[in-house]
C-alpha cells in the first residue's frame, strides 16, 4: 500500500467522522423540540382523535370507535348552524375590518411623518395591553342599552329608542372589527413601508393617475400583508370563545360555544372532541388557502 492511498484512506476517515460528528450536533439540536413537539403536541392531537371516535352512553365512555359523532354534527342543526355563524361572522369581520386597516395603515406610513409613526402605532397597539375579557366586559357595558354608545345616539337625535347592541351579532362584530383591526393595520403597514419610494416617484414620471399607482402598485406589493392580517383575522375569530360570549349571549351559538355546551351542559366529551376537529379542518382548510402569502421568503 502505497502513502497516497493511506492519505487518501485516513482523509476519508477524518470527512466521515466529522460528517457523524456534525450530524449528531445537529440531532442534538432538534432532539428537545422534537421531544417537546411530540409530547405536547402530537400526542394530544392523538389522543383527542381517537376519544372524537368513541361515544358516551348511559354516562360512560364507550370505546367502540366510530365516526358517529361526526354523523351526529351533520344531523344537528343547530351543530351546522353555529359553525355557519362562525363563518358568516369571521368573513363580515374581514369585509368590514380590512378597509379600515388599510387606510390606517396608509396614513401612518404615507401621511404621518416618520419620526411619529413609532407613536401612532403604538397608540394602534394600546388597546392590546389590556386583558382580552377586561376589554370584553368594556365593550359590553359600551354597548348596553344604558351605555355611552346608545346615550350619544339619542342625545344626537339619530335614533329614536335605543339600539339593541349586546345578546345580538351587530355588538359581537364591532368588537370583533376593533379588535382585528389592529392586527391587520400592523400587517399591512409592514408591507406598506416596505415598498421603495422611488417605485411611486417612476410611477408618476410614467403619467400613472393616483388611482393606478394605487392599483397596480401599491396594492400588489402589500398583498402579503394585508393576506397575513386577513389569515391570522379568520383563525382568531372563527375560534374566539369569549367574545360572543360575554357580548353575544345566548342570542346564536357560534362553533367554540357549541364545543363548550357539549363539555358543560352534556358532559359529552367525545362530541366536543369531534366539533373541535371539524373547527380545526376547517383552519386548516383556511392555512391552505392562504399559504401561498405565508411563505417565508430565503434569501
Amino acid at each position: 500500500m502505497t502513502a497516497h492511498t493511506v492519505h487518501s484512506a485516513t482523509g476519508s476517515s477524518r470527512r466521515r467522522a466529522l460528517l457523524s460528528f456534525n450530524s449528531w450536533r445537529a440531532w442534538s439540536y432538534i432532539l428537545p423540540a422534537l421531544v417537546f413537539t411530540t409530547v405536547f403536541f402530537l400526542v394530544p392531537i392523538a389522543m383527542m382523535m381517537w376519544h372524537s371516535l368513541v361515544s358516551r352512553k348511559a354516562g360512560k365512555i364507550q370505546a367502540d370507535p366510530s365516526l358517529a359523532n361526526y354523523e351526529k354534527f351533520f344531523q344537528k342543526d343547530y351543530l351546522i348552524g353555529s359553525l355557519i355563524n362562525s363563518l358568516e361572522l369571521t368573513l363580515a369581520t374581514i369585509a368590514i375590518g380590512l378597509p379600515l386597516a388599510f387606510a390606517l395603515a396608509a396614513v401612518i406610513a404615507f401621511i404621518v411623518p416618520k419620526r411619529w409613526q413609532i407613536g401612532a402605532l403604538i397608540l394602534a397597539v394600546l388597546p392590546f395591553w389590556t386583558s382580552y375579557v377586561v376589554r370584553t366586559y368594556s365593550w359590553l357595558l359600551l354597548l348596553s342599552e344604558r351605555g355611552l354608545f346608545n346615550r350619544l345616539l339619542l342625545e344626537a337625535g339619530l335614533v329614536s329608542e335605543p339600539l339593541t347592541l349586546v345578546n345580538d351579532r351587530a355588538g359581537v362584530l364591532i368588537v370583533f372589527v376593533h379588535y382585528f383591526v389592529m392586527i391587520m393595520t400592523l400587517t399591512i403597514y409592514v408591507s406598506l413601508r416596505a415598498i421603495p419610494p422611488n417605485i411611486f416617484r417612476a410611477a408618476r414620471d410614467l403619467g400613472a393617475s393616483t388611482m393606478s399607482v394605487f392599483l397596480k402598485v401599491v396594492l400588489p406589493m402589500s398583498l402579503p400583508g394585508v393576506m397575513v392580517g386577513v389569515f391570522l383575522t379568520f383563525v382568531l375569530g372563527i375560534g374566539d370563545y369569549v367574545t360572543p360570549q360575554i357580548i353575544g349571549g345566548s342570542s346564536e351559538m357560534m362553533m367554540p360555544q357549541a364545543i363548550v355546551l357539549q363539555v358543560g351542559r352534556f358532559a359529552n366529551t367525545p362530541q366536543a372532541a369531534a366539533l373541535s376537529f371539524i373547527l380545526m379542518s376547517v383552519v386548516i382548510a383556511g392555512v391552505l388557502v392562504f399559504s401561498r402569502w405565508l411563505k417565508v421568503s430565503r434569501a
